[in-house]
């Protein structure tokens, strides 16, 4: 159990026996002597995907959702479906693309990342903040274009396109933010 006026982003609740991850946080005080302190949340719902905004009493008891976070490789993908192992059990399972969602685009064979289970089943992976993909295609920089730093598509190795610099070319690897998809720097090593 925890307050309601504790909650803070990435909580994970139990609300109606389903996992409930808290995506964003805002403390209101009302204008009137004596009301207590509101908590408004944003939810999702991560069995479902769905998501709802809730409004607490400061003084109200929540549920913390008994979740676990295991060491997982993924390994590759099917079709639609992605196989993972888990790294203490050596257990292997799969997860189709609409679980995965966009995280599905920065996964390449062997990444380690971390999965989250709820009563002993897998819901989500938890990708790194940065990895390593190659550039597939890209258009040639047209030098003298323009006076002004430009950026053009690129196709990376597991299919998704970002924005790159005009100096980068096919073939070579770049570092990836996987929270919002933005190229980050050339790829060292």
């Amino acid at each position: 159990m925890i307050g309601a006026g504790d909650i803070k982003r990435g909580f994970i609740l139990d609300i109606d026996g389903a996992p409930w991850l808290v995506t964003d946080v805002n403390a209101q005080t009302p204008s009137a002597r004596g009301a207590s302190m509101l908590i408004k949340a944003k939810l999702k719902n991560l069995a479902t995907g769905q998501a709802q905004a809730k409004t607490y009493r400061s003084g109200e008891n929540l549920d913390v959702a008994d979740c676990e976070r295991r060491p997982i490789q993924f390994l590759y993908g099917q079709d639609t479906d992605y196989i993972f192992m888990d790294l203490e059990t050596y257990d292997q399972f799969t997860l189709s693309t609409e679980i995965l969602g966009d995280a599905a685009g920065y996964l390449i064979d062997g990444l380690e990342l971390m999965s989250l289970l709820y009563n002993g089943q897998v819901l989500t992976v938890e990708l790194p903040t940065t990895v390593d993909l190659e550039v597939t295609d890209t258009a040639p920089a047209i030098k003298g274009a323009t006076a002004q730093a430009q950026l053009k598509t690129a196709t990376l190795e597991t299919g998704i396109e970002i924005l790159v610099p005009p100096y980068l070319t096919t073939g070579e690897r770049v570092k990836i933010d996987t929270r919002d998809g933005r190229f980050i720097e050339r790829a060292k090593g």
